[in-house]
């Protein structure tokens, strides 16, 4: 390990001249500045506290072993808990299997399906293509009845906003269909296979959408093949914000 006399220098957080009054109260938020993640102030001071981070964790002699020894202990297959969905039936309705499968070090879980449980697996959506940098993670997903059709959640760098899209599971190929501004929401498939049920926000503002705190969230219903903008409002409560 490093010795531990060995001092580190960390960069100046100054600290402002903020302060709120709460009901008489004079409350000072001297690191209020920090709050703001896009700016050019707050950007410089994470990389500043980066370098002295790593710049610590480089010179610890054991860490090339404990990283070795972590990847041999978690390289090694991982299967979730298969399921199944649909039934054969005379409207072409198609059972299908479904299970998540991890090759060992994969930063994600690879979805898999299969018809019957003695045909050959083939990958339905894999997570670690959704971006090059691995910043795209699978957050929700929901099989239509009739085993067809998979409406997927996806999540960008840890925010909790999804993106949620629409893919054929015969084919592999994603609809049309695009819904965003979800959060905290599945999707709910209607009986005849047509949409979806979801809960969503009103579109927040651009610069903010990652600060500002949602209120009145709607329950709507997604028809296939239908822009979102024509999506039909089933439910709100204007009187209960929360």
């Amino acid at each position: 390990m490093p010795s531990s006399k060995k001092s580190l220098t960390y960069p100046t957080s100054h600290k402002s001249n903020q302060a709120d009054n709460y009901h008489g109260t004079l409350v000072t938020d001297p690191y209020r500045w920090l709050e703001d993640p896009d700016s050019e102030e707050t950007r410089t001071w994470i990389e500043a506290q980066n370098q002295v981070t790593f710049g610590y964790l480089s010179e610890i002699p054991a860490r090339e072993k404990i990283k070795q020894r972590l990847t041999k202990l978690w390289d090694y297959e991982k299967y979730g808990i298969p399921f199944k969905e649909g039934e054969s039936l005379p409207d072409g309705s198609t059972e299908r299997y479904f299970y998540f499968k991890n090759d060992g070090l994969q930063n994600q879980s690879v979805l898999y399906t299969l018809k019957t449980l003695d045909d050959q697996p083939k990958v339905l959506l894999d997570p670690n293509k959704l971006s090059e940098d691995g910043t795209v993670a699978l957050s929700g997903l929901s099989i239509s009845e009739d085993g067809k059709l998979l409406a997927y959640g996806l999540s960008s760098s840890g925010s909790d906003w999804q993106e949620w899209k629409v893919r054929d599971i015969e084919t592999g190929e994603d609809l049309q269909d695009h819904l965003k501004w979800i959060k905290f929401s599945g999707a709910s498939w209607t009986h005849d296979h047509q949409g979806f049920f979801y809960s969503r926000y009103d579109e927040p503002n651009e610069k903010t959408q990652l600060e500002d705190v949602n209120y009145y969230q709607k329950l709507y219903y997604h028809q296939l093949g239908k822009p979102q903008s024509e999506d039909i409002l089933i439910y709100h409560r204007p009187d209960q914000k929360e």
